[in-house]
């Protein structure tokens, strides 16, 4: 299992490194962590984060390419994320995992929960083959 290194007090929630950007044509938007390593109270935030920006956005991408570990707390807040997306109809697929997080995934068999593509590129191209076959 991956542990993420300490910062801030326990139960503060640090606002993790993230960008948003437009994946071009649609209403996607990629959002790219930048944060090594994403602990509960910072997965919590990025979850708020996920929370505030996918109702308007409706499809979001999730890149973890940077992310080198995720501890259990933050795993659990991406899960919860990704259902609760999920449930209301929303894209939230995640895209380049690392080495590390991938192991993770695969190892928790979460692989087969979340959508997860090599690339940005390859999620939003399954989002809108999604799209269509769903209009």
């Amino acid at each position: 299992m991956l542990a993420a290194s300490g910062s801030g007090a326990p139960g503060s929630e640090r606002i993790p490194k993230v960008s948003l950007e437009s994946a071009g044509l649609g209403s996607a938007v990629v959002m790219r962590c930048h944060d090594r390593s994403i602990r509960r109270g910072e997965g919590r935030a990025l979850a708020s984060l996920i929370a505030d920006v996918l109702p308007a956005a409706r499809r979001m991408v999730l890149d973890l390419s940077e992310v080198q570990a995720l501890d259990s707390g933050a795993l659990g807040e991406l899960v919860m994320t990704h259902m609760w997306a999920e449930a209301a109809g929303y894209a939230l697929p995640f895209a380049c995992p690392s080495n590390p997080i991938r192991a993770l995934l695969e190892s928790t068999n979460l692989v087969s929960v979340f959508d997860v593509y090599a690339s940005v590129e390859d999620a939003i191209v399954a989002m809108r083959q999604e799209e269509i076959r769903t209009a």
